[in-house]
């Protein structure tokens, strides 16, 4: 599967508890459950979402982005309510040229502890090296935030070291813990369990 196959027909990915999937409009409802909460979104880029309508814009940058093939962002379904939780995709800005792309998720803070947000990375680290031909995959996080560097750790991701002041988030200069995950790390590591 080439990129032209994953903005031609978006996939649909499954896991033990989880369906990752295409958002939809029909989704405002449960994103903006998660979104409207501040410890859930104090260490993403974006700001809290003060009404549905910040959802259904949410949904719509969501999907203009995947139609101008610069991200694909799966929504995160909890097959055990059949919830919308959450989201996990990539950036793909450097992917024809570098074959590299910028993994980034956010669980509703109901679901933290569960291993839900590694169990989506995984999957979707996957897809990325099996099936779009990934040489990197990246991922950063506000230094702070503990729960989302574990998670890259328990994925397989190495630490890189930090990049200093590398985004304006919610007013300020942010620095940002840079972790990645080369391809035939991710194959050595299949190939070692």
């Amino acid at each position: 599967m080439n990129s032209e196959d994953v903005f031609s027909n978006f996939p649909t990915l499954e896991t033990e508890r989880l369906i990752l999937r295409k958002l939809r409009l029909e989704d405002a409802k449960d994103i903006f459950e998660y979104a409207s909460d501040p410890e859930t979104t104090k260490y993403v880029t974006w700001e809290t979402h003060k009404s549905i309508e910040d959802s259904i814009n949410f949904i719509k940058s969501s999907l203009a982005n995947y139609n101008k093939k610069e991200v694909i962002d799966w929504g995160i379904v909890y097959k055990e309510n059949n919830k919308l939780i959450g989201t996990c995709g990539y950036f793909l800005r450097a992917l024809e040229q570098h074959s590299r792309a910028e993994i980034g998720y956010v669980i509703g803070k109901k679901y933290w502890g569960r291993g839900i947000a590694t169990e989506a990375v995984k999957e979707v680290i996957r897809f990325g090296f099996e099936k779009m031909n990934l040489n990197r995959i990246q991922a950063m996080c506000i230094p702070d935030n503990i729960g989302s560097y574990r998670v890259m750790e328990k994925v397989g991701m190495k630490y890189e070291g930090v990049i200093r002041e590398y985004m304006y988030i919610k007013g300020k200069f942010q620095d940002l813990k840079l972790y990645s995950i080369l391809r035939r790390e991710y194959f050595d590591q299949k190939e070692n369990k």
